[in-house]
């Protein structure tokens, strides 16, 4: 019984609670002998997609083979801990200096991230690790445990697969995030967010084709927060549903309008994020939000990130058919910036690439750029894509777009995203101007 009480069932590694009792014994004796203490909180990527894939009883299994190669990658009188889901921490007493602790954590980087076999199908599964060292970044097993999860968290949100040491800033932007995050649930609950709308442009003609859009949130004091400010939270958090179905919901709203307004065949394209492309009523979703507004399927355009689809090929395959099947059109955003397999890319059911505005920006000035944005086009020709540029500012990339064949034209160069309104507005002004001419503010929107 006392074994069970300090144990975790599940890997037979010490839980939580002998977790706390190992630490507070280590910082008192090594603040008598002024050493240092490492403590390394380990979260595994993307774990959640072996569980909703292959099932609880593979994900177990998983976790027991990672705890495993933990246990054989630190010194005996290390101490490793299962402290709930898929995190771990691990305890480095006698710790020298730093660069012991980061070797640790690049070894346990490498062991973890080693194939699997599970349930006859081979699994590669990264950890991200954060890490806080006693004395300075906590004096007490409370402090330092959660100062190492804050620094888990920043390896996590740049990649992934890494290691993250603890700073004092950490601290600051952990603060600002819950404080986001509160104001987040407060937002959701009070209807505060707001949808904006960018134009896609014809490049043969400078017709208005579709739009993007885009979701804002305004504040009380006129200032605007971005979604790559609130989005990750959102994600973090378990917020991001009911923003992505209210999202879906609010754009097939604007198509039934717009419907009504003489535009029936313009349609919009909604932003689905990762985590809600994972979820297995994705499909389910969209299809009750066009059947709501009682409007044609293929008006609503599905846009989703190249590493968002990445992130598991299979599954993809199988939501973005059915996606398909409902008659959507599908693109992918920010391509180029990820990591397509074109054998994968060949088999998705998609219509449209979109060219990640980072190509873009110097495509008339860097030959690097310009040569990845025409292999990009050719690519998606040879496989009957529609292909788009977005984050088109000058009158120099329209041209080079342009000449080059690129489908259609996206950014402030044309239009800002606008409110519904002024959505509409560009509608009744007509094209913009395509061909070459130095008159730039021509072809921008009024106002924008």
């Amino acid at each position: 019984m006392l074994h069970q009480s300090f144990h975790d069932s599940l890997t037979g590694l010490p839980n939580r609670l002998l977790l706390l009792d190992r630490l507070g014994q280590a910082t008192a004796q090594r603040e008598r002998q002024r050493a240092q203490v490492a403590v390394l909180f380990l979260d595994l990527d993307h774990f959640k997609e072996v569980n909703d894939t292959l099932g609880h009883a593979a994900g177990d299994r998983l976790l027991q083979v990672v705890a495993e190669r933990l246990a054989a990658s630190v010194r005996e009188g290390d101490t490793v801990a299962r402290v709930g889901g898929d995190e771990f921490v691990v305890m480095l007493v006698e710790l020298h200096q730093l660069a012991d602790a980061a070797l640790v954590a690049e070894k346990i980087i490498s062991a973890v991230s080693e194939a699997c076999q599970i349930e006859g199908s081979e699994l590669h599964i990264m950890p991200s690790i954060g890490m806080a060292i006693f004395p300075g970044d906590g004096g007490d097993p409370d402090t330092l445990l959660r100062n190492a999860n804050i620094a888990m968290y920043h390896a996590k949100r740049d990649g992934g697969a890494h290691y993250c040491f603890f700073t004092a800033q950490m601290q600051e932007v952990a603060s600002h995030r819950l404080a986001l995050g509160s104001a987040l649930q407060r937002a959701i609950r009070n209807d505060e967010f707001v949808m904006h709308y960018q134009p896609k442009v014809r490049a043969a003609s400078g017709a208005i084709i579709g739009f993007e859009a885009l979701i804002r949130w305004p504040q009380a004091d006129g200032a605007t927060i971005s979604p790559s400010q609130f989005i990750p939270i959102a994600e973090e958090t378990g917020r991001i549903d009911p923003i992505g179905a209210w999202a879906i919901r609010q754009v097939a709203a604007e198509l039934q309008r717009w419907t009504g307004l003489g535009f029936a065949d313009v349609p919009i394209a909604v932003n689905v994020s990762a985590l809600q492309f994972r979820r297995e009523d994705v499909a389910r979703s969209l299809g009750a939000a066009v059947d709501a507004a009682r409007i044609q399927p293929a008006l609503l355009e599905v846009e989703l990130t190249e590493s968002g689809v990445m992130s598991n090929p299979a599954q993809a395959i199988e939501t973005l058919h059915q996606n398909h099947a409902l008659g959507m059109t599908i693109a992918i955003d920010d391509f180029g910036t990820g990591y397509s397999s074109l054998a994968y890319l060949k088999r998705f059911p998609i219509d449209k690439l979109k060219i990640d505005a980072s190509f873009v920006r110097d495509i008339a000035t860097d030959p690097s750029d310009a040569a990845i944005v025409l292999a990009i086009i050719g690519l998606a020709h040879v496989l009957e894509l529609t292909v788009i540029a977005e984050g088109v500012e000058t009158r120099e990339q329209v041209d080079f777009l342009v000449a080059h064949g690129c489908d259609e034209l996206q950014g402030n160069y044309f239009s800002a995203a606008v409110s519904n309104e002024d959505a509409v507005g560009l509608l009744r002004r007509g094209p913009f101007r395509i061909e070459a001419t130095r008159e730039h503010h021509d072809n921008r929107a009024g106002g924008a």
